[in-house]
């Protein structure tokens, strides 16, 4: 579904961000990406979701570049910051997003969804009169209901409660067959719980793309893989 094949990225020419970064995620998976700060997590979504223009390499979505409408239809994408629309209520933000897609909100579906992020009877509501933790539920929501074949979320559920924390879980798992998400964050125990492969990133490049039951195997946790490669010097990614 996504391909990522050979990308760099430099703010300023001599210090690269990115260099020969290569994965793909087919379509079922729930793929972490994680890394120490500065490693260049944030960059890359920003590439993948086309907010940054590629310099290097290729990005692809079912085989289109990335940047065609087609691919950019197949997206949803959640950010790291809860800069929303604050003159729209929560619900009025769900059914912007939908009609961005050429979609309708399904009403049963979005209500349930609020319900189960204790939004229930704060949908309309506007958002300048949320907290952060609801903005970002709100943003969860939204990229959940408009069901594209990719779905990315940037370090969305920072500052989110518990109850949400253990509601996104399982969503996140429940995602279909037919469904893919990018999940960055830096809650490697929730990266555990959501997804069944894990991108480290280091330095701007892939230290290791694993499985997490091999994560488990090899290293007994997500935390000790990290914790290594940090460490360790650059080496060729594992797989």
């Amino acid at each position: 579904m996504l391909d990522v094949s050979s990308v760099g990225f430099s703010y300023v020419k001599s210090r690269p961000v990115l260099r020969d970064v290569s994965f793909a995620v087919n379509r079922g998976e729930r793929v972490g990406l994680v890394g120490p700060n500065g490693s260049g997590k944030s960059t890359l979504i920003r590439l993948l979701a086309d907010l940054l223009q590629l310099r290097s390499g290729r990005i692809s979505m079912q085989g289109r570049p990335h940047r065609d409408r087609a691919s950019r239809r197949d997206l949803a994408y959640s950010a790291s910051n809860d800069t929303l629309p604050q003159f729209l209520t929560g619900q009025e933000y769900v059914d912007l997003m939908h009609r961005l897609y050429g979609q309708e909100t399904d009403a049963a579906k979005a209500a349930d969804l609020f319900r189960r992020y204790d939004m229930a009877g704060r949908e309309g509501d506007l958002i300048e009169d949320y907290s952060h933790g609801m903005r970002k539920k709100v943003q969860v929501i939204a990229s959940l209901l408009v069901e594209r074949p990719l779905t990315i979320i940037d370090e969305t559920l920072n500052g989110v409660d518990a109850d949400a924390v253990r509601a996104f879980t399982a969503d996140a798992r429940r995602l279909g067959a037919d469904r893919a998400l990018v999940f960055c964050s830096h809650d490697l125990r929730l990266i555990e719980a959501v997804c069944d492969r894990v991108i480290l990133l280091v330095d701007g490049t892939v230290r290791h793309d694993l499985s997490t039951d091999e994560v488990f195997a090899r290293y007994g946790s997500l935390d000790a893989l990290v914790a290594e490669a940090t460490r360790s010097p650059a080496s060729s990614p594992t797989s």
